[in-house]
């Protein structure tokens, strides 16, 4: 028995010309079973909620009230609270069902050899990437529309001497910086704990391996935690940006 660890996905079958991997497949199943569930969900609220719903509602106003506290109450809140809690449910359930049971073990056969149907979503470094991009390219949204085009392309190209430019343009190396960091941050540990899965279950396929199953469940809990936070607190100092620029023409 081989063991197959391979940084790609794995093409499961092809539409016309566009193939569709197994982490594609699942990142389209989970987008349509959650939003299915909060569908349904809203149309069957009642006036008293109980069960399912009252979880639902402590779990959104709990997640609502974290956001104020970073960015403050207002229209701020409400319009990033969205984006922020859709990216850690998404996050969230996607590295769960990585664990339910007897996944790995369902392949599909075809003249090439076996493909594993199921694979860890937030594995493809691609998906990662494209997420990230929304979120930094959000902060630089709001940043536009808080201080102005012109202002913010200031804060990067500055020519007013060689300190100025030098700061501008590490500025700019830092808004580069967090798409390498907050996608490799997530990409790597949700596949470093998809490689110690299979490696452990390889190797000692019986108790050995919970302990490190454990902690990759702790670990999918916690990026999903971290990656909404970052995008929080990212659009947090963009709003911040006007303050900054009134304070230097006090």
């Amino acid at each position: 028995m081989n063991l197959d660890i391979s940084l790609s996905s794995d093409i499961l079958f092809n539409i016309g010309n566009f193939p569709v991997s197994n982490t594609f497949f699942w990142t389209v199943i989970t987008s349509i079973f959650l939003m299915s569930v909060f569908v349904l969900s809203a149309r069957k609220m009642k006036s008293v909620p109980g069960g399912f719903q009252n979880f639902l509602e402590m779990l959104l106003e709990g997640a609502y009230s974290f956001v104020e506290s970073v960015v403050g109450p207002g229209k701020a809140a409400k319009r990033i609270f969205p984006l922020v809690a859709t990216m850690f449910i998404f996050i969230l359930f996607s590295n769960l069902i990585v664990y339910i049971p007897g996944q790995s073990a369902v392949s599909l056969y075809r003249d090439g050899g076996s493909v594993a149907v199921f694979r860890a979503i937030m594995s493809d470094y691609s998906l990662v990437l494209v997420m990230t991009l929304i979120a930094v390219i959000t902060t630089q949204i709001v940043a536009i529309a808080v201080v102005g085009p012109f202002k913010y392309l200031g804060k990067f190209i500055n020519l007013k001497g060689p300190l100025d430019f030098f700061l501008g343009i590490m500025d700019l190396v830092g808004e580069i910086a967090k798409i390498v960091s907050l996608s490799f941050r997530l990409f790597g540990n949700i596949f470093a704990g998809e490689v110690l899965g299979m490696v452990m279950l390889f190797l000692a396929p019986f108790f050995v391996p919970l302990p490190f199953m454990f902690l990759g469940l702790l670990t999918a809990v916690v990026q999903a935690f971290v990656f909404a936070v970052l995008t929080l607190v990212f659009v947090s100092m963009s709003l911040e940006l006007k303050e900054a620029e009134e304070s230097k023409q006090i």
